[in-house]
């Protein structure tokens, strides 16, 4: 997920936060100022509970970000690089390059979140009882409190994507030895839940919460849509074992030299190319970087020829540069943004293929026709 606003980084991870996270931290804020806290300790100025209100909901927000960074920091203390953490308007996402390698790793990786959320429950119940007053203080504390323990205990509900479905994949994964097996059960048991949450928004929007209602059908609508996008993803991976980079790629494809100038490049290799998107090579033939068809054309044509490919081309993060012996389910664990190579297979320091987004569309649909009755 991309963030729209960059907010820093902790502990060397990048931090974002995406626009349907900002709307939250308002629907927060109107939520616990309008109705929570002047429910709670009624008589108050209207401007105090707004106050409160206000810092309250980033304070939420903050506790999110502990509950994302400690799956994220667990993760890299077992050896898997975090790319990011986004807060959105569901929670947040911790991306991560690549997966846990053992049951006990992904064990400790997924519970760290929602025990992370349970332990900032219980610290907001303790400091509500330390300060005893004043009481709207006491109020949003014990608002936080709860709102930290459902938040905990729901995610170890027993179903992906949420964090109690990773552990059950964990337990799983470490009961049968047989990750593909743990796959399908997490999945399925996802995408139930999913959809148990959708029929119980339905019935409690029917029975008068309209908007509890709707939240709930969200999440379940979520749920269901991300338990059978892993479903598919593992579908793939499991067509996928056992071919390496070698098998998957587009050999020899055409490449942008970065010296060139964009006018004589376009003319001479874009236009001829059946490519969307470019490796871009320096003079020893090391790759340096891609460019797009897209970014070509955003381009005044009469800049071109004062334009080299180099001025234009995008930087390769090394983690989607792969060796040709590399095996293909690594494609699922790079995602690239459009108009980027999914990875580019390098031997020797010179580019022997490459996987685009047009490639791997096909690649999970031939992975998924080696496994029929698994896509099924």
């Amino acid at each position: 997920m991309k963030p729209s606003l960059r907010l820093g980084r902790v502990a060397g991870i990048p931090i974002g936060i995406h626009w349907s996270g900002l709307l939250i931290v308002a629907m927060v804020t109107a939520i616990l100022g309008s109705s929570v806290l002047p429910v709670a300790v009624p008589g108050l100025a209207e401007q105090l509970y707004w106050s409160v209100a206000a810092v309250t909901a980033p304070v939420f927000f903050a506790s999110l970000l502990a509950h994302e960074l400690a799956h994220a920091l667990i993760a890299r203390r077992r050896g898997i690089a975090v790319r990011s953490v986004t807060l959105w308007m569901l929670g947040g996402v911790t991306e991560l390059d690549g997966q846990a390698r053992t049951p006990r790793a992904e064990l400790e990786i997924s519970a760290a979140g929602p025990l992370t959320s349970l332990a900032v429950a219980g610290a907001a119940f303790l400091v509500m009882l330390a300060v005893g007053g004043p009481p709207l203080l006491e109020a949003a504390l014990a608002w936080l409190a709860v709102v930290n323990a459902v938040l905990g205990v729901f995610n170890l509900l027993p179903g992906a994507p949420l964090d109690g479905g990773r552990v059950l994949h964990a337990v799983l994964w470490w009961r049968y030895r047989d990750r593909a097996r743990a796959d399908r059960t997490a999945a399925a048991a996802g995408e139930r839940l999913g959809l148990v949450l959708v029929a119980a928004g339905i019935v409690q929007a029917i029975l008068g919460s309209l908007l509890g209602g709707l939240w709930t059908v969200l999440i379940g609508w979520f749920l269901t849509g991300a338990a059978r996008s892993e479903a598919i993803t593992r579908t793939a991976r499991e067509g996928l074992r056992g071919l390496r980079m070698r098998d998957v790629m587009a050999g020899d494809p055409d490449l942008a030299p970065a010296w060139s100038d964009l006018e004589n490049f376009t003319a001479s290799v874009a236009l001829q190319s059946r490519q969307s998107v470019f490796p871009v090579v320096d003079f020893s033939g090391t790759p340096v970087g891609s460019v797009s068809l897209e970014a070509i054309a955003a381009l005044a044509p009469e800049r071109r020829a004062a334009v080299r490919v180099a001025q234009l081309a995008r930087p390769l993060p090394a983690e989607r540069v792969l060796a040709p012996d590399e095996p293909a389910e690594r494609i699922l664990e790079r995602p690239a943004p459009p108009g980027e190579p999914v990875a580019l297979i390098v031997e020797a320091d010179h580019v022997i293929g490459m996987v685009t987004a047009v490639d791997l569309t096909r690649i999970l649909s031939q992975a998924v026709l080696r496994h029929p009755t698994e896509a099924a």
